[in-house]
C-alpha cells in the first residue's frame, strides 16, 4: 500500500519525488512475486531481506557472493528507450560468476540510482531483474531506488546487484584437479553480453549511429537489438552437470575475454590450449573488428567471442558432459584441452 502520509514539498522542490518511489515499489510488486523460493522471509519494503537457509545434507555449507552491474551497455538502453532487459544483465553478471565456483545462487538485490524516479522505467528495469532471478533460480528480496538529482541526467540510471549462493564445501569446484588431456568445453553466449561496451560505443559511435534499421551482417537484426541482447545465464544446465560429472574448473568469460577470464580457472603449471578455428565466432563480433579495424588478439582479449562459459571435464567424461548440456538446452562443444606449461595459462592455436 502506498503511503499517503509521507511526502515533503521542500524535499520534492529539491528533485527528489519520494511518492514516485512508492508507485514504483507499487508496480514492481507482481515481478518480484515471480522469484520467490522456499527461503524467503520477508516482503518488500523492509530494512533488509530475510532468507531462511537449508543446509539440509550439507557437512560444510559455504556461503558464496558476487556483485557487478551492467556498465555502459546502459546507454544502449537509454538510447533505444528500452529498459525491460539490462535487469537480466545485472542479475548475469553475479550469478554466473557464482556458479563458477559450484554454488547455487540463493537470492538477489539490485541497486537503482537515477536522475529521476519515472516509476514505470523503474518497474521495467525491476521487471528484467526478476526474469534474471527466475532464469538462476534465485529470489529477489530487496533493493534500492535512489533518486539523485544533479548527480544523473534525468533519462539516465545506474544498475548494480549482488548475489549470495551455496553449496557444501566438499563440492566446491577445485582446480587443482585439472590434469593435462583434460577437455574444455564451449557454452556459447547470446551476443556480446555486458562487457566491452566502452569499445563497441566507441567503433560504432552510438549516439549517432542508426539503431533500429536491420542489417544483413547480423542476420536482419538491427545494431541496437543486437547489442541489448540480454547476457545468458547459465546457472540451471550447470547445476544439473554438476550432479553428474567432475567439473574440474569453469570460467566465466567477460572483460577480458579469453585471456584474461579463462586463465583464472586454470592452476600453475597448466594451460588451456584453445582451437581457434573450433571458436563459434557470432556476426556481431566479425562486424565489430570490421567496422573498428580491431586485431583478432585485441578482440580475444576483449569480448566473449561467441563463448559466455568455459567448463573443463576430464577427457573421459566429455561426451557425458555434452550430452547432459545439450539436454539443458545448451548447444555445448568442445574448443580446447588443458596442456602442462610452465609460462603460459592460455594459448590460441589455429
Amino acid at each position: 500500500m502506498i503511503n499517503e502520509q509521507s511526502r515533503s514539498e521542500a524535499y520534492a522542490a529539491a528533485g527528489v519525488d519520494i511518492t514516485a518511489g512508492y508507485r514504483a515499489v507499487e508496480l514492481m510488486k507482481k515481478h518480484i512475486r515471480r522469484t520467490e523460493v522456499p527461503g524467503v522471509c520477508s516482503d518488500v519494503g523492509g530494512f533488509g531481506g530475510l532468507f531462511e537457509l537449508d543446509t539440509a545434507g550439507m557437512e560444510k555449507p559455504v556461503l558464496v557472493s558476487g556483485t557487478d552491474g551492467v556498465g555502459t551497455k546502459l546507454k544502449l538502453a537509454f538510447l533505444m528507450d528500452r529498459h525491460d532487459t539490462v535487469g537480466i544483465d545485472c542479475v548475469a553478471m553475479c550469478v554466473n560468476d557464482i556458479i563458477c565456483c559450484g554454488a547455487k545462487p540463493l537470492f538477489f538485490l539490485d541497486y537503482i540510482a537515477c536522475g529521476k524516479n519515472v516509476p514505470e522505467r523503474i518497474e521495467q528495469i525491476v521487471k528484467g531483474v526478476c526474469e534474471g532471478c527466475v532464469q538462476a533460480g534465485a529470489a529477489l528480496i530487496g533493493g534500492e531506488t535512489a533518486e539523485m538529482p544533479g548527480f544523473y541526467p534525468e533519462n539516465e540510471y545506474d544498475l548494480a546487484g549482488y548475489s549470495t549462493g551455496l553449496v557444501d564445501k566438499a563440492r566446491i569446484i577445485d582446480n587443482r584437479t585439472m590434469r593435462h588431456g583434460d577437455v574444455i568445453i564451449a557454452l556459447p553466449s547470446s551476443g556480446v553480453h555486458s562487457n566491452g561496451f566502452s569499445l563497441v560505443r566507441k567503433v560504432f559511435d552510438v549516439e549517432h549511429a542508426d539503431l533500429r534499421t536491420p542489417l544483413d551482417a547480423l542476420g536482419g537484426r538491427s545494431l541496437g537489438d543486437a547489442l541489448l541482447e540480454p547476457t545468458r545465464i547459465y546457472v540451471k544446465p550447470v547445476l544439473a552437470l554438476l550432479k553428474e560429472v567432475h567439473v574440474r574448473g569453469i570460467s566465466h568469460i567477460t572483460g577480458g575475454g579469453f585471456y584474461e577470464n579463462i586463465p583464472r580457472s586454470i592452476p600453475d603449471g597448466l594451460c588451456a590450449r584453445i582451437d581457434r578455428k573450433a571458436v563459434r565466432v557470432l556476426p556481431v563480433f566479425r562486424l565489430i573488428a570490421e567496422k573498428g579495424g580491431i586485431p583478432e588478439r585485441d578482440m580475444f582479449n576483449t569480448f566473449n567471442m561467441g563463448v559466455g562459459m568455459s567448463i573443463v571435464v576430464p577427457a573421459d567424461e566429455a561426451e557425458k558432459a555434452l550430452s547432459i548440456l545439450k539436454r539443458e538446452g545448451e548447444d555445448a562443444y568442445v574448443i580446447g584441452e588443458i596442456t602442462e606449461s610452465a609460462d603460459e595459462k592460455i594459448r590460441l592455436v589455429d
